[in-house]
Parts: C-alpha cells; structure tokens; sequence
C-alpha cells in the first residue's frame, strides 16, 4: 500500500491554493495517497482539483473575519478541526506523515505529537507572518508581534523539515528562527510547463494593462489606479484590467469612479485558470505595485512567476525577491508610487521592441528555473528522503532536482 501523507492549509480551501494543488499532483504522481485538510469551500469538492484520488478532508469555518479577535478564534477553531481530522487519518487511514502550511504558525504542537510517533511532519512556510501583521499596520513592538514570532519560531524548530518559497525566507528561517540549514529545501510557486503555453503574436491597437491578484491593503492596488489617472494623461491606446478580489475591491472600484476611470479601468473578480490564460495572452505589460515593506523584499509574488510564463513584460517595484524572479524581464521603479508606475508604463508601452526583448526573457526565466516541474521533483525528492530515513535526523541537504518523473499531460490547477 502506499504512503499516506496528510495536508493541513488553514487559511482557504484547498481548490483555491494552488500550491497545495500541485503539491498534492506531485505526491500522487510518483505514488503517495495524499489527503487534504482544509475549510470547507462552498462548493465542497471531495476529491483535490487535477488529482485523481486525493481525498479533501474538510471542516466548516464559521468564523472568518477581518479583526484581530477574529483571526485568533478562526485559527483556535482551525487547530482543533485539523487535529481531529489529523488524528482520525493516523488512526483509522494509516496516514504515516504531514504537512501543515502556515498561515498561521500554531500548529508546531502537532510537530510534536508527530515526531514522537516517528512519523515526519513537514512545516510549509507560505507566509510571513509577523511581516503580514506589520504590512497591515501593526508595530514591531507590540506583544501581538512578539507572539507571532515566538509562534514562527516554534514552527520552524519543531518540524522535522521546513519548506520555504524562495531563498529570502530560508535566510529568514535560519536567522531569525534558529532552524538548520539542512532542515530546509526551498520549494518555489508557479505553474506546470504544460498549463502554459507560449502566447502568439498579437496585433491589438489597445495595449492591454494587468494586474493579477489578491487586492489587500498592502497589495498597492490603489497607486495602480493613480498610475492610471496619471498615465491618461501622457497617452492614449490602453487600458487597464485588474483581475482579482479581495477587501479592498469596492474601495478601488469608488477610487476609480472618483477619478474618472470607469471607461479605461476593468474589474473581473476572481477569474479561474483558463480566464487566466485568455486574459494574459493579450495582456501588453503585467503590473506589480506592492510597495516595499519587510515582507514585500522577502515574497515571491505569484502574480509575477504568472506573468513571466505566459512571456508578459513586467512593471514592477524594486523589491529583492521580485529581482530574483524577474531579472531584466522588468523594468523596476523605486517605491511604487503613482508617479513611478505611470512613467515607466509610458516608457514600456512607448517601446514595442524592448517588450519583446523582454518577453522573450520572461518565458525563459520559467521555462529554465521556475516551472513547477522542477520545484515539484524537489518537493518530492524531500518526502522521499523523509519517508526512507524515518525518525532519523538531521534531514540531509537537498541533492538537485531529480529526473521529473510526473505525467507530461497534467490537468489544469485551479487557482492558490
């Protein structure tokens, strides 16, 4: 019988993660049983999007909401949902390992209980969450955020390996957290070679404008709009799409209204994979306005690594993991402001060859590095590792990605 590895994601349902989606193809492609635990999502799916078998193991959240009180009894709601579901695997399903994936980090019991049944529990390290709490306006110095790292600490310390998106948040974890250096394998996001093909030349007399995401208060969605305002003013021939949702949708929507945009300014919603594809194989340039923060310098953004693959050029803030994803497939500015954005979207769109010089940079940024195939053979090279050496530590540093061994015909993820 095969290996079952359990998955906790407690911020949103599985079908709307991508990363955990790809995780869980990977697994079962090279011959794990995976189950998923996560909140329930209103169309309650049983089985993982693009899987064939993997089981979702879902709990009802009735407390999802915007304030601090709010978020500690979402998550103490969660942490007992997914230690029952857990334990019911280990018992009754034979599950022999997990996965949790933060946010949030108070999951490090689970670690514990785990390790002393020799069995491998892995630490997902999606997000920074101290930083998360000083993006949306909390001090460094206040006792939430002193909490926050005491929890990220206990994370990465008590898991027997910890997964991290990029190599800022490794550094992160080794600093800051106290983990070792051989615990960690860095996993990065990004699609499948086969969900995204090459877009083909396109003649259009409007250049196309997009952003692609989540529209939080710290995703800089709102100098977007002013970039737009001001850029109405040095030319003509474009427009801007924001493909997205997210607590700050009507607020942009009435920016964009009070600035008279409404003709020149789209709003989509959520759009699922192959609106996606259709959306950025006209888009001209791919916008990302976050500005600087602690976690902004140490994120990969998705929406970029979504851009590069389909060949989009990028506009897009100074920031050093941006850099690392992107290289001279974007043009950088400084700080995010309107003002920025603005002239170097006027630069970008004035300059046809240049976009397709860095189109062709894009497309092989993901083509050579950021796929998932070859994240997914390291992912999955870890858990072989595991699985083979059980109860034993320290975890050996990763070797390189191995030969991918997953199916050339994927189903499409939906979307992270």
């Amino acid at each position: 019988m095969s290996t079952h590895i359990v998955i906790a994601v407690a911020n949103l349902p599985v079908e709307k993660d991508r990363r955990v989606i790809r995780e869980c193809q990977s697994l079962e492609a090279a011959g794990y049983r995976v189950s998923v635990i996560c909140p329930r999502g209103p169309q309650r799916p049983d089985i993982v999007p693009g899987t064939k078998n993997a089981r979702i193991l879902s709990y009802p959240q009735p407390f999802a909401g915007g304030g601090l009180l709010s978020f500690a009894v979402e998550f103490a709601w969660s942490f007992l949902w997914i230690a029952l579901r857990l334990t019911q695997a280990v018992v009754f399903q034979r599950a022999r390992a997990a996965q949790v994936c933060n946010p949030p980090d108070v999951f490090w019991p689970l670690a514990l209980v785990m390790r002393a049944l020799r069995m491998p529990f892995v630490f997902d390290h999606h997000d920074l969450s101290p930083e998360v709490y000083e993006s949306r306006g909390g001090s460094p110095s206040s006792p939430v955020h002193k909490v926050l790292r005491v929890l990220e600490k206990l994370s990465l310390r008590c898991s027997t390996a910890v997964i991290s998106t990029n190599e800022s948040y490794k550094q992160m974890a080794v600093d800051r957290g106290g983990c070792r250096p051989e615990k960690m394998t860095v996993v990065r996001n990004g699609p499948y070679l086969s969900e995204i093909v090459a877009r083909p030349a396109m003649e259009t007399t409007v250049d196309t404008i997009v952003y692609l995401g989540v529209l939080g208060a710290q995703d800089g969605v709102d100098a977007a709009i002013e970039a737009a305002a001001e850029l109405r003013t040095m030319r003509g021939g474009w427009r801007m799409v924001v493909a997205g949702d997210g607590e700050c949708l009507e607020s942009l929507k009435k920016l964009t209204a009070e600035r008279g945009l409404s003709d020149l300014v789209e709003f989509t919603g959520w759009l699922e994979a192959p609106q996606v594809d259709e959306l950025l194989s006209r888009a001209t340039v791919g916008l990302q306005p976050d500005p600087p923060s602690p976690h902004a310098q140490r994120s990969t953004m998705a929406k970029t690594i979504e851009y590069l693959g389909r060949g989009v050029p990028v506009v897009a803030v100074d920031l050093v993991e941006t850099r690392r994803s992107a290289g001279d497939a974007a043009v950088y500015v400084p700080a995010g402001s309107p003002a920025e954005l603005a002239g170097a979207l006027d630069e970008l769109l004035g300059d046809p060859q240049r976009r397709a010089c860095m189109s062709g940079l894009a497309r092989a940024r993901f083509v050579e590095e950021l796929a998932w195939d070859h994240q997914g053979s390291r992912y999955v090279a870890l858990w072989d590792r595991l699985l083979t050496r059980r109860g034993s530590e320290p975890v050996p540093a990763p070797r390189p990605p191995a030969h991918d061994r997953l199916a050339a015909d994927r189903a499409r993820a939906d979307s992270s």
